[in-house]
Order: structure tokens, then sequence, then C-alpha cells
């Protein structure tokens, strides 16, 4: 899991563990720190211009809308129906440039499995139904101002 951390975080550039802007230097994290961010789901790195992600899921999410982050995910393990596009149903703005609902109408359903990546641009809204559990998949987010 290692490996395929630093090959996604290639896309972005290196960072540091905490939330501050991005360094120059390149980082690291332990495969045994990768692989126990898994079991629950966590952030591996935040900072203002992207974010990893460790995520699982072991049922279905809500729907989400995000103003600033384009997602990029890469699953791992399990499967999932991905809902994208269409509208947010009962949505709620839960933080700045962030929206959350309990589903989506109107949007397309395509199946992820082992190996897909999938690119949501920012503003798309996306749910995760359907899940195989466990899921399990990195998430890169790239902020956009």
């Amino acid at each position: 899991m290692q490996t395929r951390l630093i090959t996604l975080a290639a896309l972005v550039a290196a960072t540091s563990l905490s939330a501050q802007a991005p360094p120059t230097a390149v980082t690291t994290i332990p495969g045994a720190e990768v692989t126990a961010a898994f079991t629950k789901g966590r952030p591996l790195i935040e900072n203002s211009a992207y974010k990893i992600h460790a995520s699982r899921r072991d049922a279905p999410g809500q729907a989400e809308q995000h103003g600033l982050d384009t997602d990029i995910f890469h699953v791992l393990e399990g499967a999932a129906t991905l809902v994208t596009g269409g509208q947010i149903t009962d949505a709620k703005e839960t933080a700045p440039n962030e929206r959350r609902g309990t589903a989506i109408s109107g949007g397309k359903s395509q199946r992820l499995a082992k190996n897909d990546i999938v690119v949501v641009p920012k503003g798309v809204p996306h749910q995760f139904t359907e899940v195989q559990a466990p899921f399990l998949y990195y998430t890169v987010k790239v902020t956009q101002p």
C-alpha cells in the first residue's frame, strides 16, 4: 500500500503531515501507519493545497458536494456504486464550501471495483451507495480557490 500512496502523492506533490502550506521536502508515510489508517479510515496528509486520505466504507455514505476540492478516488479493495451529478436531496451546508444530503436525484450510477480510479471535479454531487465492505480507497483532494 505504501507504494500506491507515494504514486498518488506524486499526482499533487510531497507535503507534511500537518495542515500547513505544502513544504518543498518529500514526505514518506511508513507502510504500517498507512495500513493502520485503513482500519477506520482517516486522513494521512492535509494542507491548504491538497489532502490524502486512507478511506474506508462499510456502508453507504451521504451525498456530498465540494465547492473547492476535486476528489480523486483509487479503489484498493471491495466495491461500491458511485452516483455522480444530479441534485442533492435535503442538502445542507455542513462547512464553508461543503454540502451534504441524504441522496442524489437524477445522477448517473457506476460500479467501482479494485484498481478503478475516478476523478470527481469540484462542484459535482457524489455519493457512494451499495457498498461491498470493506471498501478501501485512497482519496486525493486537490483544493482550488
